[in-house]
């Protein structure tokens, strides 16, 4: 259910149905039209304890106004946990958490102006959609004839116009998930926060509602925190992503620069898929490294902080950054192997390719026309870019 807000700090009140005092100036902004200039939400050295399980430990982020931020991150890693701090239904053990200027760690939740979005839409079954649309603006003493000016916006820019009348029961997946959306938004909130709003689609649909979702976000101007496992969602949808893990943020930044530029191994390997060969520093001067791998090659990749000659260090690179080459090319990253399994996946082929020292390379290779095909067992060398390659 989105979260509801009061404000007492006014001459000119009225009152919800449970008594909030509620000014008439706020409730006028919120029957503006929907779309609003996003709130910044600062996290502060945040942490959340059950018992002697530290779910979020530390954590301190900066939201930007307007900006789409993902937590991504498995099963325990702390971002739903974070999410529900900042919606308020869960309260931190430490630290402090702002909108704006505000610190919100004590303000219980239906006095945040924060709209929510579940996995399973939390959508009252017994009220219809207009209904359900309607509840966050009757809790806040609007008026019948805004309330049903705002709730047709509000299904205008979910696509489904004239669906009031309709029940919960009486809509796809997809169209509930809409409809929650609506619902998030229709009080004009500055902060939208979304908890795996797309789990529970196929893929086809979670994919198209992606694109809708980010959309929204372009045309409304909304800070939203979306909370997600799947890092394919992530990266078509986010502005910036928090990798979190162990309840800490492994890393920030865009998608590219988490794909392209991994500070861990961890993050290599959670976002995207990555080839991984264990080496030892042989020097490192003006920004480059060299590694040994496997006693089967010389690698050479730029400087990572904290790489010292005859330590040992992790080779990292995209499978889609590498290429078959012909021992007469000029590579600087090249090792031998051989092909020990292809794998048929539509639009590319997939091969395993076995190094000399036993360690293992995943190619990937759009099938094209003309493009040279490899079969198990062929003697082959893989080559990649310096600029591909990273040490972590």
């Amino acid at each position: 259910m989105a979260a509801l807000t009061g404000d007492a700090d006014t001459k000119q009140t009225c009152r919800d149905d449970d008594g909030e005092r509620m000014t008439a100036n706020s409730v006028q902004q919120r029957q503006d039209g929907i779309g609003a200039h996003g709130a910044e939400v600062r996290f502060v050295e945040v942490r959340k304890q059950f018992d002697h399980v530290v779910a979020v430990d530390r954590v301190s982020l900066d939201i930007a106004p307007g900006e789409f931020l993902t937590l991504l991150g498995p099963s325990g890693s702390g971002k739903t946990t974070t999410l529900m701090m900042l919606a308020g239904f869960e309260i931190p053990s430490d630290g402090e958490i702002y909108v704006d200027d505000t610190a919100i760690a004590a303000i219980p939740p239906h006095k945040r102006n924060i709209g929510m979005v579940f996995q399973n839409y939390a959508l009252f079954p017994h009220m219809t959609v207009g209904e359900n649309i309607a509840f966050p603006l009757k809790m806040r003493g609007i008026s019948k004839s805004e309330i049903a000016r705002m709730s047709k916006e509000a299904l205008d820019l979910v696509k489904l116009p004239g669906y009031e009348g309709r029940y919960p029961r009486q809509l796809s997946g997809g169209q509930q998930q809409r409809i929650a959306v609506a619902r998030a938004l229709v009080f004009n909130p500055r902060v939208l926060l979304m908890d795996e709003p797309l789990g529970a689609l196929d893929k086809q649909l979670r994919e198209s509602l992606q694109l809708e979702i980010k959309s929204l976000h372009d045309q409304l101007g909304v800070t939203i925190v979306y909370v997600t496992h799947d890092q394919q969602e992530a990266l078509v949808m986010s502005d910036r992503i928090a990798v979190m893990n162990d309840g800490r943020i492994e890393q920030i930044g865009s998608p590219v620069e988490l794909y392209d530029q991994p500070q861990s191994r961890f993050v290599a390997s959670f976002i995207g898929e990555s080839n991984f060969l264990n080496g030892r520093v042989l020097s490192c001067e003006n920004g480059k490294c060299l590694v040994e791998v496997g006693g089967v090659a010389t690698l050479s990749a730029p400087e990572m902080a904290g790489a010292t000659t005859d330590g040992t260090v992790t080779v990292t690179v995209r499978p889609e950054k590498l290429v078959f080459t012909h021992p007469s090319s000029a590579h600087p990253n090249v090792v031998p192997g051989r092909i020990d399994n292809v794998i048929f996946a539509g639009e590319m082929r997939r091969y395993e390719v076995v190094l000399p020292s036993g360690e293992r390379l995943i190619l990937k290779r759009q099938n094209r026309a003309g493009e040279e095909q490899f079969e198990r067992g062929d003697e082959i060398e893989v080559a990649w870019a310096y600029e591909d390659t990273r040490l972590v």
